[in-house]
């Protein structure tokens, strides 16, 4: 067999066992053997890239190249759901449904409401061509290159089974609730707020400009609507049609079940409401949807939904239970989050007994007092809060909840700086939780990326007393870390990422620093301008300020910070170890001062370099990256496919449109 010849066998086969593993659930190959084959493919496209497949299994793993969204016109609007609360408004509507087909018999097909992200999918000779968000219901953006990452929708369709030869299917992206979990995890250990609920999750890793990244989250799809069918002539019902497109190899609810009576709709609703909390994935209801596609083009639709559909929302569940007591914890930058200890609970299929009371506002909002009787919810599902008291039961002795002026972990007293609604423990570098929280925060992915050492590790090793600050990291042996004797390959890992971490470049360990509000696009900003640590160290306020981006609250901060005792023995120790406290001779040559003082915007699709590659070129040569086009925009650095609100924006400033070529003949004339 000829290359080219493996090169098909291999994505035949490969989108077979992919359809198995994540639709299906019924794997014939082992992990080993399908990562084996996905292997040879990808070397074997390497070597011949004039067969580039935009379907290949191999474009699962997503790419680092970004773009701009390109919106893309719905052939058939994307209308939402009238939703009702009450079997009595489903009632209504059954009874609406009957006299609008006046009285002709009608099944109705009861679905899952997934929690998730409307997708539209278009599909010509057996292949994903297009995937396009809800959007405003009129058009969406296209969002091709993350969905193709989503394993269980399929790329490419086996042939001879029916399917049509151009048709569109819409359902929901979702993150499991697995994902979603790991996903919280994974930003808490690098210090970011985690996602709210699944919901969120989805959305933000669609919309992401990195297609290896939906790649890594774990979406999945759950497809139920073929308007191809149910808004043309001909057809049968929609449940066959969806029996059908599961046929065809598109994953479908299970749960899908066709009534014929009203009370049959109320057992689908009772029997979901409980066992939907056994569900991989999030769902908020259940939605009705009349069978006949006939019938469905006779009803029609109103201005904002269908006649023939309708989607009954869950309520939230809702519980009363006693207040115990608030405990305070303290976070990385020293936060207080004060915590709602109750009385245990059953709520939404899990025992509840705390609650989150997010800060001092929050608890007079509900004047809170000690013992009281609350009612508390899930938040999306998933985090318990209080959403009200019971004042009806309240002790007429109690006495109002009185927010601590003291760190519960070290003693030292309160800030609350103006204008925000948070607590915080001002002592940083003695804190127990926050001297944790700041090593966890300097040993994470984005920081200085020691990626064997863990929050559970840093715990161990701090009350162990090997490590009391980010400098005492340099200093561990493997002798100390292998006290049990039975962890030597480990503990040689963890001291080897430790040594490796020296090299991590000089804007990076500004961010690792952890100095409160220097993020990481702040940290390049300070590292950029002032080249050394030493210049940093030594900045004032007033030149701190002079820097565009850097406001007067974050100049105190980082003063502050350098001005620390303890701080400054750290940083010392640091670079006596060896970390990188500049800027490189190489990074210092790149800079130019061509861009000096320009705002610039980038939109669309590059040939010569990405995204994230211009961005780090506009900030080398002294200019701005801005998100969004105002009057204050130097120029727009446009790729193909510009997004066409910024283009009619840009026209109508008269802002500057810059080819990518005209772009490189500017930096290369003024280096």
């Amino acid at each position: 067999m000829n290359e080219t010849s493996r090169i098909v066998t291999l994505r035949q086969q490969l989108h077979e066992h992919n359809h198995r593993y994540y639709v299906e659930n019924n794997p014939i190959i082992s992990d080993q053997e399908f990562d084996l084959m996905m292997h040879e493919l990808q070397e074997l496209e390497a070597l011949h890239p004039e067969l580039y497949d935009p379907n290949s299994p191999t474009m699962r793993v997503g790419s680092d190249i970004t773009k701009e969204f390109r919106q893309v016109r719905h052939k058939y609007p994307m209308l939402s759901l009238a939703n009702t609360y009450n079997e009595q408004d489903v009632t209504e509507w059954y009874n609406q449904v009957s006299r609008g087909l006046e009285g002709e018999p009608f099944e109705v097909c009861c679905e899952m409401k997934y929690d998730g992200l409307s997708i539209s999918l278009t599909y010509e000779h057996g292949q994903l061509v297009q995937a396009v968000t809800r959007g405003d219901g009129v058009q969406g953006d296209d969002v091709t290159a993350n969905v193709r990452t989503i394993r269980s929708i399929p790329l490419v369709l086996q042939p001879g089974l029916g399917w049509p030869e151009e048709f569109e299917i819409r359902g929901e992206i979702l993150m499991p609730w697995e994902s979603f979990y790991r996903l919280n995890q994974e930003r808490e250990d690098i210090g970011e707020q985690p996602f709210a609920n699944p919901r969120n999750a989805a959305s933000g890793t669609l919309k992401s400009q990195d297609s290896r990244v939906v790649a890594e989250r774990g979406l999945d799809a759950y497809l139920y609507y073929l308007p191809t069918l149910s808004q043309t002539e001909g057809g049968e019902g929609h449940y066959e049609s969806l029996e059908q497109a599961r046929h065809w190899g598109f994953k479908i609810s299970e749960g899908m079940r066709k009534v014929s009576t009203l009370q049959e709709i109320f057992d689908f609703i009772n029997y979901w409401d409980k066992e939907r909390k056994n569900l991989p994935v999030a769902t908020d209801g259940i939605v009705l949807k009349v069978n006949s596609l006939r019938q469905q083009r006779h009803l029609g639709f109103t201005a904002k939904s269908p006649r023939w559909a309708i989607a009954y929302k869950f309520k939230a569940e809702r519980v009363c239970t006693r207040l115990l007591d608030i405990s305070y914890q303290v976070g990385r930058t020293g936060a207080i989050t004060p915590v709602a200890n109750m009385e245990t609970v059953q709520l939404a299929g899990t025992r509840v007994h705390r609650a989150t009371l997010n800060n001092e506002d929050f608890i007079r909002s509900f004047d809170l007092h000690e013992g009281d009787w609350v009612y508390v919810e899930k938040g999306g599902e998933i985090i318990p809060k209080i959403v009200g008291v019971d004042e009806s039961r309240r002790d007429p002795q109690s006495q109002p909840v009185r927010f601590i002026t003291h760190c519960p972990e070290c003693g030292a007293e309160l800030r609350r700086i103006e204008g925000e609604a948070a607590h915080y423990c001002p002592n940083a570098t003695a804190c127990p939780p926050q001297i944790k929280g700041r090593i966890e925060h300097f040993i994470s992915r984005r920081a200085m990326n020691i990626d064997s050492l863990g929050p559970e590790t840093v715990d161990t090793y701090f009350e162990r007393g090997l490590i009391n600050n980010i400098a005492d990291l340099y200093l561990l042996t493997p002798e100390q870390l292998n006290y049990e004797g039975n962890r030597e390959r480990s503990a040689q890992k963890i001291v080897s990422a430790i040594e490796a971490s020296k090299q991590v470049p000089f804007e990076r360990v500004v961010f690792a620093l952890g100095i409160r509000m220097v993020g990481e696009q702040t940290a390049k900003i300070l590292a950029r301008h002032f080249k050394t640590i030493e210049a940093l160290r030594t900045a004032t306020v007033e030149q701190l300020t002079e820097v565009d981006g850097i406001g007067g609250i974050i100049a105190v901060n980082i003063v502050e910070y350098f001005h620390d005792t303890r701080n400054i023995e750290i940083v010392d120790r640091l670079i006596s170890y060896g970390l990188q406290m500049s800027l490189t001779e190489e990074q210092q040559s790149q800079m130019g001062t061509a861009l000096e003082g320009k705002s610039i915007v980038i939109s669309g699709v590059f040939t010569h370099h990405s995204r994230d590659e211009y961005k780090d070129i506009i900030e080398r040569n002294g200019g701005k990256n801005v998100g969004s086009i105002s009057k204050k925009t130097s120029f727009v650095l446009a790729g193909e496919n510009m997004g066409p609100s910024k283009l009619e924006k840009a026209q109508k400033l008269g802002v500057q449109i810059m080819s990518e070529e005209e772009f490189l003949q500017l930096i290369m004339h003024n280096s």
